[in-house]
């Protein structure tokens, strides 16, 4: 395997995505891991065997050591992870705090689509520690027509009956929402329906596409980053739910995207994969115990996120060698030429890095929502200045020190997180 330049010293893994099953119970249409390019779950097991699970732990154990974590991020996925059965979910987690060192954190999450949770498995996720955040469209029927089960029946009066179930439980366990942006729903009717089921926090995520690929309502991309775009359909979609979480004085609940951007132009660290440049500090255990790159490649082209280690043979520090991992944690360096001197760069950090794919450049390209980023993050600048000030002056291009001594006027700054 060919490594990376040793530009910077890698920074640790902190989040460690763990395949517990690797098949889902749902069929949604636009699916992009079972129905994009990458197929390369048919070849690997269903059910993850003890014996990777038993690997996995000790092998974050040892990363955890090596680097004298003091946290870390357990996410357990699938597919979708409670058809590995709580018990075998509170086993593993159990496994991994006993195995890291003393003083290091274990935040472990279940990633679920809601539609098997029930009383029992929530009171035993909880009695683990273990929270669960659900996937949804939106928080009404008609915004989930195509989350389908396998018979063709729609999943959401199972998702619903899940997700009241989670709310029900507390703060301690519900971890908030994952919904995809789509520009055809009504944006503030979308935001509200989900507010609906009391999160504690919104995900507000921009679909899997690339220049080759191009997501829907964006047009044909394929004539590069050079071509104008069309429109900036997401980036007007996030922008009206951003004036009504703004107007609700963001108390309703947190909105991820909306309070990176916000730290981000306020010169404040941020941990996102979609915006910012702090270094990527994920990976991912597949069922057969393989250690991947996250799954949003796989999005790009089949096999985008192998690197040929595995739990088995190789340590969490070979993965921090690869040079798809290791290119990710190189900030500005890492980005195409005209994104590394864009005045917005420090926030946008070239955005997603699956959505910069284009066949035959790689990823050295601008996001694919290059525009759609640009008109979310200066319409959040202006918010920020026309908080801190009755009657600002214009503003063209604020960037982080252009707002970093903005103060928002009701003393908000301090929901930033």
């Amino acid at each position: 395997m060919t490594t990376a330049p040793d530009i910077v010293p890698p920074v640790p893994f902190r989040q460690f995505i763990v395949k517990v099953h690797g098949r889902c119970n749902l069929a949604c249409t636009y699916c992009y891991l079972y129905e994009g390019p990458d197929q390369t779950w048919r070849d690997r097991p269903a059910a993850t065997p003890p014996e990777v699970l038993d690997r996995a732990a000790s092998r974050i154990a040892e990363h955890a050591a090596a680097h004298r974590l003091t946290a870390l991020s357990l996410v357990l996925h699938g597919g979708e992870p409670l058809l590995a059965g709580v018990d075998v979910l509170a086993r593993f987690t159990g496994r991994v705090r006993d195995q890291v060192p003393a003083g290091c954190t274990v935040e472990a999450v279940v990633q679920s689509n809601a539609t098997l949770l029930t009383g029992h498995r929530l009171a035993v996720l909880a009695r683990h520690g273990i929270s669960v955040g659900i996937s949804l469209d939106g928080g009404r029927a008609d915004h989930n027509t195509r989350r389908i089960d396998r018979t063709g029946r729609p999943s959401w009066p199972a998702a619903v009956r899940g997700a009241r179930l989670l709310a029900d439980a507390g703060p301690e366990t519900y971890a908030g929402i994952l919904s995809v942006v789509d520009p055809a729903t009504d944006p503030v009717e979308t935001y509200e329906s989900l507010l609906a089921l009391r999160p504690p926090t919104i995900d507000l995520l921009l679909p899997h596409g690339n220049w080759s690929a191009p997501p829907p309502h964006l047009g044909d991309r394929t004539a590069g980053p050079d071509a104008p775009p069309s429109g900036t359909p997401y980036g007007d979609w996030l922008c009206a739910v951003f004036d009504r979480w703004w107007q609700g004085r963001r108390r309703e609940t947190r909105v991820r995207i909306f309070q990176e951007c916000i730290a981000l132009l306020l010169g404040l660290p941020a941990r996102t994969e979609s915006l910012g440049l702090a270094p990527f500090d994920a990976v991912v255990v597949e069922t057969d115990g393989s250690i991947e790159q996250v799954d949003s490649l796989k999005s790009a082209y089949a096999a985008a996120a192998y690197t040929g280690l595995d739990v088995f043979h190789h340590s969490f520090d070979e993965a921090l060698r690869h040079p798809g991992i290791a290119v990710r944690q190189t900030g500005v360096g890492g980005l195409a030429a005209g994104c590394r001197v864009c005045p917005l760069v420090s926030v946008c950090g070239g955005g997603h890095y699956a959505h910069r794919y284009r066949a035959g450049h790689g990823f050295t390209n601008p996001s694919v929502y290059c525009a759609d980023l640009q008109r979310l993050i200066r319409h959040v600048s202006r918010r920020l200045v026309e908080a801190a000030a009755p009657t600002p002056p214009p503003v063209v291009v604020p960037g982080p020190v252009a707002v970093a001594d903005a103060v928002m006027s009701d003393g908000s700054e301090g929901d930033v997180q």
